[in-house]
């Protein structure tokens, strides 16, 4: 039988065998999803500029969860507590478009503060922040809730998130624009992004939540610099302010098909892009981006519910060269190797056992 050191052989490579093991964490539910075949009602539409100031309070263009406090700074969104995940959702959608919201990001380990933009059919687009590494931004996009890869992700140096700065996103049928206080830090093409490139109607929502919680997967506490140490918060995020501006005009966007292409999206009342006059076309090079993410997803945005995708594994770290792993999880070794499976319900047990010092067939190390 072989020995566990010729499959994982280092304590990275166990905290990388945890996050492989643990599910994909995203809010891949809608109350309608028109990609399944599903009869929708058409969202309601933007179809216009709007301006929101959270310091002179609540605006009902908005539905919250948790308890959002409102004060001279903005909203405060504020989790002090296991379950906590205070939000704010637009009721309206936009169809391309832009924002600019300005805020400081939640302090604390394993603490995220997200700003989303998603659709019924799940296209997202993503701005996150981490308590714990308060030099860094990420941004993210998705395709129809496909979540099954992370080589999408991007991370971006900014100085101080926990401070005041304004984050911006310009989306159009060509391009993704994200800016921080008005700097292009990253610019995504729709010949790049292929098929997961978003382009249905938007909703906004952002909001914060704990994803080093210890009730979370090893895998999401990992992503999330975690654990999070309620003793140490609470932890705050404030949003003071937000402009968004729809690139459609109309009172709502409705699917003409289950394709999920916005030439299927009609503005009832109104034109697609008939509000784009203004749009943004760059080809100017985005500053570097400080590193980047692949391997499977352990979260999305503000999102915090088990997905139905499966992550699907070619390999896993360390295991010997010519070594796979087939769709069902279990690892294949080259032709010149005795033959050994491990199917993925196992990794976790594997990885636990290996944490303990136990061996299969041996001695570790």
């Amino acid at each position: 039988m072989v020995a566990l050191r010729n499959i994982f052989s280092s304590t990275s490579t166990l905290q990388t065998v945890l996050l492989l093991a643990s599910p994909v964490f995203s809010q891949t539910s809608s109350s309608c999803n028109p990609t399944k075949g599903q009869t929708c009602q058409p969202d309601p539409a933007l179809g216009r500029a709007a301006s929101y100031n959270f310091a002179s309070g609540a605006s009902q263009d908005f539905t919250a969860s948790g308890s959002p406090v409102y004060g001279s700074n903005g909203v405060s969104l504020t989790v002090s507590k296991s379950g906590d995940a205070p939000q704010l959702n637009s009721n309206w959608y936009i169809m391309f478009g832009k924002y600019e919201i300005t805020m400081q990001a939640a302090p604390g380990a394993g603490i995220v503060s997200s700003v989303v933009l998603q659709s019924d059919d799940l296209d997202e687009i993503d701005w996150e922040f981490l308590g714990a590494n308060p030099q860094q931004g990420q941004t993210n996009y998705f395709g129809k809730a496909d979540t099954s890869s992370n080589d999408r992700a991007a991370f971006l140096a900014v100085s101080n998130t926990q401070e005041f700065h304004t984050y911006g996103i310009e989306w159009t049928e060509k391009q993704i624009i994200w800016s921080v206080d008005g700097t292009t830090v990253r610019v995504l093409s729709a010949a790049q992004a292929g098929s997961q490139y978003p382009q249905t109607p938007m909703q906004l929502k952002f909001g914060v939540w704990a994803g080093g919680d210890p009730s979370n997967p090893p895998g999401t506490i990992q992503w999330a610099e975690g654990p999070t140490v309620y003793s140490s918060g609470p932890f705050t995020m404030v949003v003071k302010s937000l402009s968004v501006t729809d690139y459609s005009t109309g009172t709502s966007y409705k699917y003409g098909d289950s394709t999920g292409s916005w030439g299927s999206i009609s503005a009832i009342g109104g034109t697609v892009n008939g509000n784009a006059g203004g749009a943004t076309e760059t080809t100017v090079a985005s500053p570097a981006i400080t590193s980047t993410s692949s391997g499977g997803v352990p979260w999305t945005g503000t999102h915090r519910s088990s997905t139905s995708l499966t992550t699907t594994y070619t390999t896993y770290p360390g295991l010997p060269s010519g070594w796979s792993v087939t769709s069902s999880g279990k690892v294949v070794p080259s032709s010149a190797t005795p033959v050994i499976s491990v199917p993925i319900t196992s990794v976790l047990a594997i990885a636990l056992s290996l944490a303990a010092g136990l061996v299969l067939g041996g001695s570790y190390p």
